[in-house]
């Protein structure tokens, strides 16, 4: 599985993927500790090429490389996460994509991640993210955390705060993210599906090919074989 041109692609994806997540910014229209990032386009492109569990390697490596060259600011609790969501993404997305190798197949793999990695991070935000941060880094005080998400909701207190942030902005802001990514992947994969589909048939173990694409590759092979004997007897009567 991991052969020299795996290992290859899968360090170039991640070295990609972690610079665009180390370069993250905020929006607007969030909360300022919701950062956005474009690190899920190499992702999904390498998931794309490679397969579902190298896109979790990605993803994985991804989040390690960024924690190397930059360490954590959540202790360790917002890089967990971002391996949680990033796999739930690319999951769906690869799995899919395995079995229908097609631009539908592309689109449903996107579109059924996206649903399931916005509800894992609404999940995660709700019953760990959120308490380890007030616990972790604000020693129990919800004020900082208040604070941050007043200047967008004013009405915003603790009673209220998990039906205002889950979903006016970590609902919205992770649909978003998805669909970014998605979109962008889509242009992208628009002019190298072909490539896209020829690696990864190449980057396939054997016993995973269909009998029937054995067969072609058997044929193929004979009508080399042949061409080149016919090739030499020519040369030979020559």
């Amino acid at each position: 599985y991991f052969s020299s041109t795996r290992i290859a692609m899968l360090a170039l994806f991640s070295a990609l993927a972690a610079l665009l997540y180390i370069l993250n910014f905020s929006l607007p229209f969030f909360p300022g500790f919701l950062e956005f990032r474009f690190s899920d386009i190499p992702v999904l492109i390498g998931t794309f090429v490679l397969g579902p569990v190298s896109g979790c390697i990605i993803v994985v490596m991804m989040v390690l490389l960024k924690l190397v060259i930059v360490s954590t600011s959540t202790f360790f609790v917002g890089d967990l996460a971002d391996i949680l969501v990033g796999a739930a993404l690319v999951l769906p997305v690869g799995l899919v994509y395995d079995r229908m190798r097609t631009l539908k197949g592309a689109l449903l793999g996107m579109g059924l991640g996206t649903l399931i990695s916005t509800a894992l991070a609404v999940f995660l935000n709700r019953f760990l993210l959120v308490p380890a941060y007030v616990a972790l880094m604000f020693e129990g005080s919800w004020e900082p955390i208040l604070v941050m998400m007043t200047p967008l909701f004013p009405d915003c207190t603790q009673e209220n705060f998990y039906s205002i942030y889950l979903w006016a902005a970590v609902l919205p802001f992770n649909l978003l993210r998805c669909i970014v990514a998605a979109l962008v992947t889509l242009l992208v994969y628009k002019h190298i599906s072909r490539a896209v589909n020829k690696l990864n048939e190449r980057l396939r173990p054997k016993k995973e090919r269909s009998e029937e694409e054995e067969k072609k590759r058997a044929v193929v092979t004979i009508a080399v074989l042949a061409a080149d004997s016919s090739t030499a007897t020519d040369d030979t009567a020559k």
